[in-house]
């Protein structure tokens, strides 16, 4: 179901487990869209900070330690995915310890300042790599990366039902703690972008917000 002819830009923002990379990877077969998940990028940044011994407060440091790495984007099927220093991160990026800090350095200006161009460039890659649009899923990207997308998302649903749906998938996250700090940082928090539709997850099936989503962007798409 390609959306050809025109390249659409379709963001999905919400709080962990509230079904966003399901449901974006699903828009991105369905519609012939590069998927990009913007919280696997923070993720690499943390990981790559973690294993140099820095803590988010270290504000000087992180700038220093980000002056040196080399950051790129590998095209894996239809996903973008971050190589720092020509390399990959796997499964550790969902280890406890990154799920513990990954807001805490999220919350910082400078690892956002870093990473804000990096996301828009995105929407280049993917005209270069033949896509007929992307679709991009995290906390700020209907708000600050792409504020004039054709179409932009806020999934959501109750903390209970999003940590449950984290034990199911054999994670240890602490849901509340990291709404907690994505909604009350002064940089980019996490909030439903004005003129967004909003998407209450907590009682609907995977494939039922697939369905809404996709209906949303095929009946009002060119």
């Amino acid at each position: 179901m390609a959306l050809a002819k025109h390249f659409i830009i379709v963001t999905i923002d919400g709080g962990a487990a509230a079904g966003k990379s399901s449901t974006a990877r699903a828009l991105s077969k369905r519609h012939h869209l590069l998927y990009v998940d913007t919280g696997s990028f923070y993720r690499s940044i943390t990981l790559y900070l973690l294993k140099r011994g820095l803590h988010p407060d270290e504000t000087d440091k992180i700038r220093e330690a980000l002056e040196n790495p080399a950051v790129t984007t590998e095209l894996r099927s239809r996903e973008a995915r971050m190589a720092i220093d020509g390399e990959v991160p796997g499964a550790e990026l969902r280890n406890r310890e990154v799920n513990e800090q990954v807001s805490h350095f999220a919350s910082r200006q400078v690892v956002r300042d870093f990473l804000l161009d990096y996301q828009r460039g995105h929407a280049g890659f993917a005209r270069e790599n033949g896509f007929d649009g992307i679709v991009m899923e995290g906390r700020d990207i209907g708000s600050v990366i792409f504020p004039d997308a054709d179409f932009r998302f806020f999934l959501d649903a109750d903390p209970s039902a999003r940590s449950q749906r984290r034990s199911d998938q054999g994670e240890e996250d602490s849901v509340e703690e990291r709404d907690r700090l994505d909604t009350g940082r002064k940089s980019a928090p996490l909030i439903c972008p004005e003129g967004a539709v909003r998407i209450d997850t907590t009682r609907m099936t995977l494939e039922e917000v697939i369905e809404k989503v996709s209906g949303i962007i095929s009946n009002e798409g060119p």
